[in-house]
């Protein structure tokens, strides 16, 4: 099954996150990626150097146009800048796909240390689209602004999961990549229960787009109506191999290598 997915994220210049990444992924799980960008940026392995941010009506027309149009079967987020973006994004949703599943990327910093959500955002972000989201997909720093408490060890990130359900995400998968240890550990809450995935760490510099690429090949598989955790599943390994197969290029945080091929659904 193909699978429709419109990704409401922010360009990366230098392709290796944001809708470029997206769309990458999308494609690699077989899925059919549509877009309403919400942002530009100058952007390369080294850092983020500009951000221009777009209108947030024409932001609406694109969801608008999409949706209306061609559909989606699951919606990502990723960039959104500011709470009037986040309000335009969650009120088109609702106007016009309300029920389809909605995995959030609570974009907020990038990994050069630029900031890509405002402070004053973050509240919009909790309170008005995590309560929409089928899955919500933060790293341990984003769930530490989510939740208000510290994020540093397995036991936390339980915690933290259980706080983000409490708030209303339908299920909450924690990446464990800024934990200490040779190991990785991601925790997939959903369905008042855990699903625990662990693998050996890879040690590579190829990590840019990590976040973007795995929740983009996550909502490829909930449009292809796969069930979560095999979704879940499913992007992992794709976005290990990708780290693993990275072309190398760049000065800073590499890209990965989207092209790779998984099993797709």
């Amino acid at each position: 099954m193909k699978g429709r997915v419109l990704i409401i994220a922010g360009s990366d210049s230098g392709g290796g996150a944001g809708i470029q990444a997206d769309i990458k992924a999308v494609t690699a799980m077989n899925g059919f990626a549509a877009t309403a960008i919400t942002a530009l940026t100058a952007q390369n392995t080294e850092g983020v150097h500009g951000v221009v941010g777009i209108e947030p009506t024409f932001i609406a027309q694109q969801i608008e146009v999409v949706l209306s149009d061609i559909g989606a079967d699951a919606v990502k987020t990723g960039m959104l800048h500011s709470a009037e973006v986040i309000g335009v994004v969650a009120a088109g949703l609702a106007r016009h796909a309300a029920s389809v599943p909605l995995v959030v990327d609570p974009v907020m910093v990038a990994k050069g240390g630029h900031r890509l959500l405002l402070t004053e955002a973050e509240a919009a972000l909790r309170d008005t689209l995590l309560p929409m989201a089928a899955l919500i997909t933060p790293n341990l720093p984003e769930a530490e602004v989510l939740v208000g408490f510290p994020v540093r060890v397995e036991a936390d990130m339980k915690r933290a999961a259980e706080r983000l359900a409490s708030l209303g995400a339908g299920a909450v998968l924690m990446k464990g990549g800024h934990l200490e240890g040779d190991r990785v550990v991601d925790l997939l809450f959903h369905d008042g229960r855990f699903d625990r995935f662990e693998d050996a760490r890879i040690v590579s510099r190829s990590t840019h787009g990590t976040g973007c690429t795995l929740a983009s090949a996550i909502a490829a598989g909930l449009a292809q109506r796969m069930t979560l955790r095999d979704a879940v599943a499913r992007a992992r390994d794709y976005v290990r191999k990708a780290i693993e197969t990275a072309p190398g290029f760049g000065r800073g945080h590499g890209p990965l290598n989207h092209a790779v091929t998984v099993k797709s659904g």
